[in-house]
């Protein structure tokens, strides 16, 4: 049952962050760089304290009494995340749409999922999970299998969008929505994709180093609720706010520069575009991103592994923005093998989620 909950959480989280970007759809007359920084205030300043007040009593005092180490630590990876999300779109812009995207979201479920474990193999802590683990156990060797399957799914989707490209004369936009130039440059933009790959799976690494904030919400509410014997449902909300800092800090600094260099701060006071539905729906936007990982962290306290959780959590995501490209039309007039691959990749990426959840299942 754990197992199970687990991946409906991971669901609901993967569903929210494959849906975020259609209300930013409804903003009118604002450049890219002041509806995402408005987005990203209340996804990275605004919600995560706010979801984490209301779930863990005085959670400003863990993170006050945290040592400098783990704060430092989990902001920095907050920071190199915020850097690769950046750097997403150079990949789209080198490599086209479909295979940057392919190659930056494989690297980052692999790496996100993979090195934590191969971290804690050298330098061990009780309750977490090394790469032995993966290697030497049935539910680790299938967890494994699960994420190969995965990564084809995705290679199996970058295919269908390569075919797409080549058939229709779209607009190619990044995974922000922004309009890009393509220019095809295999070797750079190849260079440019693994370091976004391994830059957006720092994530992961910023959830691992802000699990002594984690531990103490654990603690706290075991404490006040000795009955239970699960984990805490809502623990990681606490490591969110730290982690998010340097999201916000990256990706602040960065659209101020392109407000500046546009000259687009007037957007924020443009009478002549529609201004409360504009913050409305940037608002609505950051806050559904954020519920990501607010069912991110639910899905992890039941599942308890955390690879399991990121090949689960980039799964769905990746899952759920390729179905809403059928739904949206995206994929009109493309041929029938076309699309026939598109489905193909979505059904391996269905068919990695049960497998990984099979895995957890038989832990």
């Amino acid at each position: 049952m754990h197992a199970f909950l687990g991946v409906v959480f991971h669901f609901i989280g993967g569903f929210a962050s494959g849906s975020f970007y259609i209300p930013f759809k409804k903003v009118k007359g604002w450049a890219w760089e002041s509806y995402w920084i408005v987005g990203g205030i209340f996804s990275w300043l605004i919600v995560p304290p706010l979801a984490a007040f209301l779930t863990i009593p005085n959670f400003w005092e863990i993170i006050v009494e945290a040592s400098g180490s783990t704060l430092r630590l989990t902001y920095f990876f907050g920071v190199l995340w915020g850097i690769g999300g950046l750097t997403y779109g150079l990949g789209v812009r080198y490599l086209g749409v479909s295979l940057g995207s392919s190659i930056i979201l494989g690297l980052c479920m692999v790496l996100g999922s993979i090195l934590p474990s191969i971290y804690f193999s050298f330098f061990p802590e009780a309750g977490k999970d090394t790469f032995e683990m993966f290697i030497h156990t049935q539910w680790g060797r299938t967890v494994m299998l699960g994420l190969l399957v995965c990564v084809l799914g995705i290679v199996i989707c970058g295919r269908a969008g390569m075919m797409k490209e080549r058939e229709i004369d779209a607009v190619a936009t990044d995974p922000h929505g922004a309009k890009v130039k393509t220019e095809y440059r295999f070797g750079l933009g190849l260079a440019v994709g693994i370091i976004s790959g391994i830059l957006s799976a720092c994530f992961n690494f910023g959830i691992e180093a802000g699990k002594p904030l984690a531990e103490v919400a654990n603690s706290w509410w075991k404490a006040a609720n000795p009955t239970e014997t699960g984990n805490f449902l809502f623990q990681n909300n606490i490591t969110y706010v730290v982690v998010l800092w340097g999201g916000l800090t990256t990706n602040l600094i960065w659209c101020t520069i392109l407000n500046a260099r546009n000259r687009t701060f007037g957007d924020y006071i443009n009478v002549k575009t529609p201004l409360v539905s504009n913050y409305f729906f940037s608002a609505l936007a950051g806050t559904t991103w954020f519920l990501q990982f607010f069912f991110y962290g639910m899905g992890e306290s039941k599942m308890g592994n955390g690879a399991s959780s990121w090949i689960l959590h980039m799964a769905f995501i990746i899952l759920i923005a390729n179905v809403w490209g059928l739904l949206l039309k995206e994929w009109k007039g493309v041929s029938t093998k076309t699309l026939t691959t598109v489905i193909v990749g979505i059904l391996t990426i269905i068919v990695s989620v049960l497998i990984v959840g099979y895995g957890n299942s038989i832990r």
